[in-house]
Parts: C-alpha cells; sequence; structure tokens
C-alpha cells in the first residue's frame, strides 16, 4: 500500500474510488485508487461516547454517524485534492452491521452517485476485511483467511472476489466479543480486546488452566462462549480466596485467557489448512488473517508459527487497516468496479445480516448469528 507523494491526486491512476464505512461504532472513509494507492484516509472513533455503556449502543452510534459524516468527507475530499464529480465510483458499506448506521452511509453515498452521476458500489462489510489485504500486498486467488473480529469470527477459503466457501464459523460468540466480555468482567474497560492484551504482558500465562472448547473436535467452528464463563468463575474464585481481585489476578486471568483463545483458533485453523490443501493444492498457499482481533500480536505471533509449521505463507494488514476503516470499503469496492464497470447497486438495500458464503448451511441454536451475520 503506498501513499501519494503529494495532494496531486488527479495524477494517479484510475478507477478512483470513494468507500464510506459506517456500520458499527468508527465514521470512516478513504479514497484508493489503481495501484494500491491510498489518496486519503480518515477515521473517528466513538470510543468515548460508548465506554461508560461498556459496548456499543446502536443509537448513539447512528447519531454520531449522522453528525460527522458529512464534516469528514468534505475534509477527506481537501486531502486528497478532489471533487466528487472526479471520482469513477463511490462504494459504502450495505451490510452486515447496525441498521442505523449502515442507513447513514449507504444513504450518504447513492446520493453523492446520484449528484454527480457516478455508480455506487454495494460492499459487503466482511469482504472489505478480506480483501483489504490485498491492498497492502500482492496476495494472490486462492488463500485460506482468517477473519476475526469483535462480531464474526470465520475461516474461508478465498477463490475470487466475490467467491467465498465457510470452513468454519463460531457457534457463539466471536473471539472478539470474547475479549470484550472478559475485559468487562474483569473491569477493565471499553474497548476491551487492547485492554486485555495490555494486561496479559504483565501476566504470566501458566498459573491458571482454562478450557479449550471445541479443540479435538471434528470440523473447524468454533465455540468461545465457555471460555467467557469460566473467566468469571476464574475471577470469583479468586475474590473468594483473597477477598479482592488483585492487579496480578487480572494480569494472569488475561494472559491465561489469551493464550487459550490463540490455542483454540490454531486447532481449528490446522484443520483447516487440511480442507484447504485439498482444493488449492500443495506449496506454499496464501493464509490470511483479518479484522480488528488481527491487531492483537500475541495472536499474530501464534498464527504466524502456525503458517511456518503448516508451510503456508502468512499475511495480515496494516494494523491500522485491522480494524473498521474506509481503506477497505474503497479497496473492496475498486476490485467489484474494476471486474465490472458496468456496475450499478443503487437498488441495493441495506442488510444488517449479509454471509460471506450464502451456500453455507444454517447453524443451530446460537450458531445461527456465527452463520448469517
Amino acid at each position: 500500500m503506498t501513499q501519494p507523494p503529494s495532494h496531486n491526486a488527479k495524477a494517479f491512476a484510475r478507477p478512483i474510488v470513494l468507500g464510506i464505512e459506517t456500520s458499527c461504532d468508527e465514521t470512516a472513509a478513504a479514497i484508493v485508487a489503481a495501484g494500491k494507492t491510498v489518496l486519503a484516509h480518515r477515521v473517528l472513533s466513538q470510543i468515548d461516547d460508548h465506554a461508560e455503556f461498556g459496548g456499543v449502543v446502536p443509537e448513539i452510534a447512528a447519531r454520531q454517524h449522522i453528525s460527522h459524516l458529512d464534516h469528514l468527507l468534505d475534509a477527506l475530499m481537501k486531502d486528497a485534492d478532489l471533487t466528487f464529480e472526479e471520482l469513477d465510483a463511490v462504494a459504502a458499506t450495505t451490510g452486515p452491521g447496525l441498521v442505523g448506521g449502515l442507513m447513514v452511509g449507504v444513504m450518504t453515498a447513492k446520493a453523492i452517485a446520484k449528484a454527480t452521476g457516478k455508480p455506487f458500489v454495494s460492499v459487503n462489510h466482511l469482504e472489505g476485511h478480506a480483501l483489504t489485504v490485498r491492498l497492502a500486498d500482492d496476495v494472490p486467488f486462492p488463500y485460506l483467511l482468517l477473519l476475526v473480529s469483535g462480531g464474526h469470527c470465520q475461516i474461508l477459503s478465498v477463490t475470487g472476489v466475490g467467491s467465498y466457501r465457510r470452513l468454519g464459523t463460531t457457534i457463539d460468540d466471536a473471539a472478539g466479543e470474547a475479549f470484550d466480555k472478559t475485559a468487562k468482567l474483569l473491569g477493565l474497560g471499553y474497548p476491551g480486546g487492547p485492554a486485555v492484551e495490555a494486561a496479559a504482558r504483565e501476566g504470566d500465562a501458566e498459573r491458571f488452566t482454562l478450557p479449550k472448547p471445541m479443540v479435538g473436535k471434528p470440523g473447524c467452528d468454533f465455540s468461545f462462549s465457555g471460555l467467557k464463563t469460566a473467566v468469571r468463575r476464574l475471577a470469583e474464585d479468586c475474590v473468594a480466596h483473597e477477598g479482592v481481585l488483585t492487579h496480578k489476578d487480572r494480569a494472569d486471568i488475561c494472559a491465561a485467557f489469551q493464550k487459550t483463545l490463540a490455542a483454540c483458533l490454531v486447532d481449528r485453523l490446522t484443520r483447516a489448512i487440511a480442507l484447504f490443501r485439498e482444493e488449492a493444492g500443495s506449496g506454499e498457499l496464501p493464509f490470511v488473517v483479518a479484522g480488528g482481533v488481527a491487531a492483537n500480536s500475541y495472536l499474530r505471533g501464534e498464527l504466524e508459527a502456525l503458517a511456518s509449521r503448516e508451510n503456508l505463507k502468512f499475511f495480515a494488514p496494516p494494523m491500522a487497516l485491522c480494524t473498521d476503516n474506509g481503506a477497505m470499503i474503497a479497496w473492496a469496492g475498486l476490485e467489484r468496479f474494476t471486474l465490472d464497470p458496468t456496475i450499478n447497486d443503487m437498488d441495493i438495500s441495506v442488510r444488517p445480516r449479509w454471509p460471506l458464503d450464502g451456500d453455507a448451511k444454517p447453524m443451530v441454536g446460537k450458531g445461527k448469528k456465527g452463520a448469517k451475520a
């Protein structure tokens, strides 16, 4: 991924695509040009607006998108030294996500497209994560993808833009959700992922033993609900014995939790790698990790080590592109537009639930979330 040497964006290769991301609690937009060039990139976090509630409040998120998106886009266009008329296409996250936020981004993108006569490109938020690595590196198809974030935990075989086969998914909580809930249980604040990772650096991962849900079982599906419950019971035991949950207790629990979750990911992925090789062949195939949890340094290290053992070439987006951002939406839109320059998704509505693999069998019980979202 290259950055422009100046604000003279008009000199860059086409197409040039604006991407808008408002599916959750980041108001984000970016402009990306052919040649993997990010002309401008802005993200406005809502962490402070949701911190007191310990999680994202959908109505607050939507209102913040409404309040800030127009101003963010004005600043973005100035950063890129472009007018809306000079774009080739406008892309926005159409789903999955919080319906209020999705509507803000999609309606804004459609308005820009309509006013300028440019095509509107509907982008699946998960596809944005799935393809981001191709903005940063020359990653060929097919590749094995671990998409791991606050709301999603899936293993997919990626054979092309719009072509995904799900090999495994969570049957309950996503990995990022488990991080957030663990942080909340331990009083570490919000967002939970960075807080748990920071505490774990000071902890002894060997002091406590936690269960490893699904490890050793057939298939490639995940489960993290039991791990979260075990953390709660462990914290309660510490309080019962010591009268208080100490700083060391928190750090050691976080270290054990992080190590255990990584072990679960590695076990499920080891099975998925065997399935992926059956269809993709032998040799040094690409293995991609994407999504917000991919920003966790410890998990990256464990997954990179797995790739080395399995003769896979490891890829992950830059840290700044792991969490929700506009560049991944602009890039996914650019990839789709490049394949079909006649595309125009003006008639497509927001989809709060939108699986990447629409042919995957529905899960049972709580797993319906993992199958559809």
